[in-house]
């Protein structure tokens, strides 16, 4: 669908990302620690998503939507579109695309977004979405941009053109999917590894898994901008911390590719002791009160996905315990479940009307 002026297109175009679990290395994409030391994170795209849906808006107005939470705005299509607001991600890349690709043009449309999981959820939803509406545009535009270029576009709107923090795994993974290995290098480089994991190996690890929401949606931002600090003030725990994770990373990736089920759940644990040492409020008396349950229930090992205080756990355990681990959990007050993983990274097509 190619967006111009004076043209009505006959199709919208749909997009979807993946979201992601953050199996080892999570936090040293953050700058300034991948600056300066280099980080590596190794993640895994799941069967749950964020959509976004491009149409021509046929009230000749600017419509941004987010079904998912209830939220919609409308006004004249003028720039400059606000960057504040409850959408601010919807505003900053239409802006973005209208100022870079469509000379300040900004055509009437209505920008339709969801996800399978809140914002906080540590599942990397916010910058899936992004990916999302960027690839969304890609393939209305015809723009040519590869899975580096959607990636890269979606962190610098996410990060520097709204200041929002984190790092850059996420929006790496959603854009590639699959099991990865990245390497985050300083000037801004960055590696996409795929592993090559044998099929056996991932069933086998998807049936060893139970990730579990704790039910509430944390402000990662307060976590993120504590271990900036520190990264900055060179804390030595929190440098010692870092230093650890990035280790994990690669030991986590070595048994992942070897099929090592207590392997993997021993790096879960490791990961999540040295995660503690980034910052205080990672660890919440809930999601204490949910691990704690977890490993009495027969989990192996776990730890928090994403920048913690809240969001997913996952649990690494025996498959033939999952059932019972997943409905001690749910008993508890978690909404805890099976987890698929996804090969196939972002992706957009056109819809008819």
């Amino acid at each position: 669908m190619m967006v111009r002026a004076g043209q009505t297109p006959n199709w919208g175009v749909r997009a979807r990302a993946p979201l992601r679990l953050g199996l080892a290395g999570g936090g040293t994409d953050l700058s300034p620690y991948c600056d300066q030391f280099g980080g590596a994170v190794l993640n895994a795209t799941i069967d749950r998503f964020a959509f976004a849906h491009i149409d021509i808006n046929a009230d000749g107005r600017l419509a941004f939507r987010a079904r998912d939470i209830g939220v919609e705005e409308v006004m004249d299509p003028v720039l400059p579109v606000p960057d504040h607001g409850e959408l601010a991600l919807h505003r900053a890349v239409y802006r973005h695309v209208s100022q870079t690709w469509l000379g300040g043009q900004t055509p009437a449309l209505t920008v339709s977004t969801t996800s399978d999981a809140p914002a906080g959820s540590g599942l990397g939803s916010s910058s899936a979405l992004v990916v999302a509406l960027v690839e969304a545009f890609r393939v209305a535009l015809d723009l040519p941009l590869g899975p580096y270029d959607v990636a890269r576009l979606a962190y610098q709107i996410e990060r520097i053109d709204l200041g929002l923090s984190g790092g850059r795994q996420d929006q790496y993974a959603a854009a590639f999917g699959g099991v990865n290995y990245i390497e985050f290098l300083a000037d801004d480089r960055v590696v996409v590894n795929p592993l090559r994991v044998r099929r056996a190996y991932l069933a086998e690890l998807e049936s060893s898994l139970v990730i579990c929401f704790t039910g509430q949606s944390r402000q990662s931002e307060t976590i993120i901008n504590e271990q900036v600090k520190g990264l900055t003030d060179l804390d030595p725990s929190v440098l010692d911390g870092m230093h650890r994770l990035k280790q994990d990373a690669t030991a986590m990736k070595d048994a992942v590719l070897e099929g090592d089920m207590r392997r993997i759940a021993r790096v879960l644990m490791r990961s999540w002791e040295a995660k503690k040492m980034t910052a205080t409020g990672i660890a919440t008396p809930l999601v204490d009160q949910l691990f704690d349950l977890a490993m009495r229930e027969g989990a192996w090992g776990g730890k928090v996905s994403g920048a913690g205080g809240g969001g997913f756990l996952m649990f690494c355990t025996d498959p033939e315990n999952r059932y019972r681990l997943t409905s001690a959990l749910n008993e508890a007050g978690g909404v805890a479940s099976a987890v698929k993983f996804t090969l196939e990274g972002a992706e957009a097509w056109s819809v008819p009307r």
